[in-house]
């Protein structure tokens, strides 16, 4: 057969089931942890909050008595956290919940692996990863992030440069829109590829942006108002800001915030829109949904200095308010500085030498047994023609 055989197995940690399959055919497997390592520890802490009598919640009381806002002192990689902070699955009244079980057992199972891949890198999220290694006897791990600018690395006539990770085709006029903008002048809004919200949570954000008073670049995807409802907005609001805002239903998100034009990004604190907002230097408003949104909108307020958290419970004078302080504030030109150096620090880790390139390398020698370029000592990215494996 023309079709090469199966060399190794990289599975999302959702897939566990890739470890089996790679054992019984006596080829390399790694788990992908697509989340941040932070959020890894949490989950791995989901039995402890079983065993402490946490989960599950009595009742909902949790809810408004204070209980989320209770310090969380025993988790070992993750300090100076509330309960609020950890992934959101367990806030639950459910003994069976289904997520809750998931996604601890998902944590778990990496455990089983003989290595794990992150989409991060060392300086970011170093304590968290230092207790995967100290408190989970696990230290075969790769950090390899950020993927998507270690990509440059990639060959240009590549054919992975094809491949596209976007659920929704992007609209490319967003950027002849952003090229007659002043920088740092707009204010990016996307929710991310599954997010929803109430219909009166999409027109307080609708009037927050216009009463901002800021230019801004809005993503509304057609499904992000529960109920099947459209995103209509009324005629009104389209006069007002007619001269200052975009809207259209999909971006290139990573070039629209290395677009210089971009100062500021209020998102769902999903992962990669995290790390992409990271890399590209560019500050936070957090408006975190589920799962791992919580705790990295944590860590980008609270650790990294780059955001500003909104109410869930979200109201279009709070809207205004923060956009201004992004765009034209003191606050936000301090937090803006901070990006850009954890950007520097991003670019410096996937750079030839850097932690996330030379884990790279390792990576694809130690943990995928491709010895093709070790005794030459070259790295596997520049010697292979093919780009990243």
């Amino acid at each position: 057969s023309e079709v090469p055989p199966v060399s190794c197995v990289i599975s999302d940690a959702g897939m566990s089931f890739g470890i089996k399959a790679a054992e019984d055919l006596g080829i390399p497997e790694v788990q992908f942890w697509t989340a941040s390592a932070c959020s890894f520890i949490g989950y791995l802490h989901y039995r402890e909050l079983i065993r402490r009598g946490i989960f599950p919640f009595k009742n909902d009381d949790y809810l408004t008595d204070g209980t989320l806002d209770k310090p969380v002192d025993w988790i070992c990689g993750m300090s100076n956290i509330k309960f609020r902070d950890l992934p959101s699955f367990f806030r639950t009244t459910d003994p069976n919940d289904i997520m809750f079980d998931f996604l601890g057992e998902v944590a778990q199972s990496c455990l089983k692996a003989p290595a794990i891949i992150f989409n991060t890198f060392d300086e970011l999220e170093r304590e968290a990863l230092e207790a995967v290694i100290s408190k989970f006897d696990f230290p075969n791990i790769y950090t390899i992030g950020p993927l998507h600018i270690l990509a440059r690395h990639i060959v240009t006539e590549s054919q992975v440069n094809s491949l596209n990770s976007s659920l929704w085709k992007p609209d490319s006029k967003v950027f002849e829109w952003l090229d007659q903008r002043a920088p740092n002048s707009v204010f990016y809004v996307n929710y991310g590829s599954i997010t929803t919200m109430t219909d009166h949570h999409f027109k307080e954000f609708a009037w927050g942006l216009a009463n901002s008073q800021q230019q801004f670049l809005w993503i509304v995807r057609p499904d992000v108002v529960q109920g099947g409802e459209s995103a209509m907005l009324p005629e009104d609001f389209l006069e007002e800001i007619q001269d200052r805002g975009l809207l259209t239903s999909w971006c290139a998100q990573d070039k629209v915030l290395e677009h210089p034009a971009v100062g500021a990004f209020l998102t769902h604190c999903g992962w990669n829109s995290t790390l992409e907002s990271i890399s590209a230097g560019v500050p936070l408003i957090c408006w975190p949904f589920f799962g791992d949104q919580q705790t990295n909108c944590h860590y980008s307020c609270k650790k990294w200095g780059i955001g500003m958290e909104i109410n869930h419970d979200v109201k279009r004078n709070e809207v205004a308010e923060l956009v201004r302080k992004m765009i034209i504030g003191e606050e936000g030109g301090e937090m803006r500085f901070k990006a850009k150096e954890w950007k520097k620090k991003a670019e410096e880790a996937t750079e030839v030498g850097g932690s996330s390139y030379i884990n790279f390398d390792k990576f694809i020698i130690e943990a995928l047994h491709y010895n093709g370029c070790a005794a030459q000592n070259v790295s596997p990215v520049a010697k292979k023609k093919n780009g990243l494996y």
